[in-house]
């Protein structure tokens, strides 16, 4: 054991571990969210049996939340509510198309933060795309800043796995910060954080790139008859679709099993109160409370609205969050290992760093997101050790926005998908990589959401 030759707590070990915690993490994002919490085993099991350190804590009760939320909205899929929704908010679209640029992010954020999940956006994007053609927008107005407030749309979400991962993390802290925030107080902040972001990334968006009348590649592009027929065939549409009273009667029970974990949130008093591990009496944790009614809400669509229940794993809901919670079960009892064996060094010397520019904070969550390409894991392997090191954690929820920092590479597949859908090509990734259609937008967004967050934060909290 290399224990035994080097102290598992020596600068040495210390930077030999922080490359395999790196290691993992860089390895396991080429292999998507599986193999990303496949692969921090890996960096798990060397911590543990090569440098002796003790093993963390899985993050079993977020996971188990995140996989309630996961289940009841891959129901609601199964079910065809998401489609209900979709329909509508294509009803919105098309009947202001010439606002297109605006009303899109809007809406593909709206969705998200009903939904918990930023991929429902896939079905909206054609459709921004066909409205924008007709209108003769460039297309990359619209499409590319939809697809980043939809992941913006997370944080301000009560039922995404970021929100409730954030919340537990802070309640299950509360021994060491002496408060814990409550999804409603943490949505106070996040709601109009992440919708300034979104509205100023739209605004900035209405004149990007040069309209496609003006637009020389495009031109070009359209002398090619293979080419100009594509552009003019029709794309798919909601608008003619009649769904069954019982897809409508989905997307009630969602909406009213939302609305509970908010009212219950709120107002402590309307949980049930039971002894703790300490004998004294406190109400039921949001944790379970969530988890009962997401599963109580599943069960009600299951029941009524005819789903199929051998379908509901197969829902590109219930795959993508179920992906997201291995992702999150192998990433963060990997970083949970580090940190906690090394915490009181840590807090002698980067406490004082952390109290003196917290921002630093944000900059490490905007870089671990990329990493991870999830805003959960990167926040339960982030936001509890920034709690360690004495960041407020009023701080944390004000810069709950930098959490989404994958727009940095064009590699999450909503932003692949957005390029695909663009048939005109404007949507693209550039020359350099970097220089691709979501880096400003997700650019925008992130900086005024952590920038009004922290002023919100501060008042509110």
């Amino acid at each position: 054991m290399l224990a035994s030759v080097i102290a598992p707590d020596s600068v040495l070990a210390i930077i030999l571990q922080i490359i395999i915690i790196l290691g993992a993490l860089l390895l396991g994002t080429r292999y998507g969210g599986i193999g990303l919490g496949l692969i921090s085993g890996i960096g798990l099991l060397l911590m543990v049996f090569v440098f002796g350190l003790a093993p963390g804590e899985p993050p079993v009760s977020v996971m188990l939340t995140i996989i309630a939320v996961i289940g009841c909205a891959a129901t609601l899929q199964q079910a065809k509510g998401l489609e209900v929704m979709m329909q509508f908010a294509e009803k919105i679209l098309r009947a202001h198309p010439e606002r297109i640029t605006i009303l899109a992010p809007l809406t593909t954020w709206f969705l998200t933060v009903l939904c918990g999940t930023g991929h429902v956006v896939y079905t909206m994007f054609p459709i921004i795309e066909d409205i924008a053609l007709k209108k003769g927008i460039r297309p990359e107005r619209p499409m590319a800043v939809a697809s980043t407030s939809a992941q913006m749309g997370i944080t301000a979400s009560p039922v995404s796995v970021a929100t409730v991962s954030l919340a537990s993390i802070i309640a299950e802290n509360a021994g060491v910060i002496d408060k814990a925030y409550s999804i409603p107080q943490i949505l106070m902040v996040a709601i109009p954080a992440s919708l300034s972001g979104v509205i100023l990334a739209a605004l900035w968006s209405l004149r990007r790139g040069k309209d496609l009348d003006k637009d020389p590649v495009f031109q070009e592009k359209m002398k090619d008859p293979e080419f100009a027929a594509r552009i003019n065939e029709s794309t798919g549409s909601l608008m003619n679709e009649v769904f069954s009273k019982e897809a409508r009667r989905s997307v009630v029970v969602f909406l009213v099993a939302i609305a509970c974990v908010v009212v219950l949130g709120a107002f402590e008093f309307l949980r049930p109160v039971f002894p703790g591990k300490d004998g004294e009496l406190s109400p039921l944790s949001m944790n379970l409370v969530i988890q009962m009614i997401m599963l109580v809400a599943g069960a009600i669509i299951l029941l009524s609205c005819k789903v199929e229940p051998a379908k509901i794993a197969s829902t590109p809901v219930f795959k993508a969050g179920m992906t997201a919670v291995f992702s999150v079960f192998g990433v963060a009892w990997m970083a949970d290992t580090f940190f906690q064996a090394h915490i009181d060094a840590l807090e002698s010397n980067l406490g004082s760093v952390v109290e003196a520019a917290p921002w630093a904070y944000a900059v490490v969550l905007v870089i671990v997101s990329k990493l991870v390409n999830s805003q959960a894991a990167a926040l339960v392997a982030i936001a509890p050790i920034g709690l360690q090191l004495g960041i407020d954690p009023a701080v944390i929820v004000g810069f709950y926005g930098a959490a989404y920092g994958y727009f940095i590479l064009p590699t999450y597949p909503s932003d692949l998908a957005c390029i695909g859908f663009d048939r005109t090509g404007t949507t693209h990734i550039g020359k350099f990589v970097i220089n691709h259609s979501f880096i400003i937008p997700g650019a925008i967004s992130v900086v005024t959401s952590c920038v009004v967050g922290s002023v919100l934060a501060q008042i509110l909290l």
